[in-house]
């Protein structure tokens, strides 16, 4: 079920047409050819900058006529695709082309830094996304000995 969503971050769907990606369309969106970012925006109340990004969004994507599409994350999707990708901030514009993981850019950033980063991004082969950071134990009693 899809969570309501602030109205700034709405605007994205209803008036500029990026699609609301849910467990349904999700994975169509991102194995469909092309580059494609995914707007990750988290919960406005606790991450503010969501709504900064919501504006600048569209901006992004006028900066690069023709070179990306963009999509907007459900909220209920929020804790998957941080795991999925690996990202550690809200909120995050994920880059993918053609299912395969680019890079982000999380929270707002100046313009210039936008442009920059995303020029690179687009220029970079997709490869598997950073790790979320989980701890590894080994399975070994720290009393055993290692002969």
């Amino acid at each position: 079920m899809s969570l309501p969503m602030h109205a700034l971050i709405a605007r994205l769907v209803d008036e500029f047409g990026y699609p609301r990606l849910d467990a349904d369309n999700l994975e169509p969106f991102l194995a469909a050819p092309g580059d494609a970012v995914l707007f990750c925006a988290g919960d406005p109340i606790q991450h503010p900058e969501c709504l900064d990004v919501a504006v600048v969004l569209p901006e992004l994507l006028r900066a690069f006529p023709g070179r990306f599409r963009a999509g907007v994350a459900d909220a209920a999707l929020d804790s998957s695709l941080q795991t999925r990708f690996g990202f550690n901030r809200w909120p995050t514009l994920v880059f993918v082309r053609e299912g395969g993981y680019v890079g982000a850019v999380s929270g707002i950033q100046d313009w210039s830094v936008y442009l920059q980063r995303i020029g690179e991004l687009l220029a970079t082969p997709a490869s598997r996304p950073p790790s979320v950071g989980i701890p590894v134990q080994t399975a070994t009693p720290s009393s055993a000995t290692c002969h």
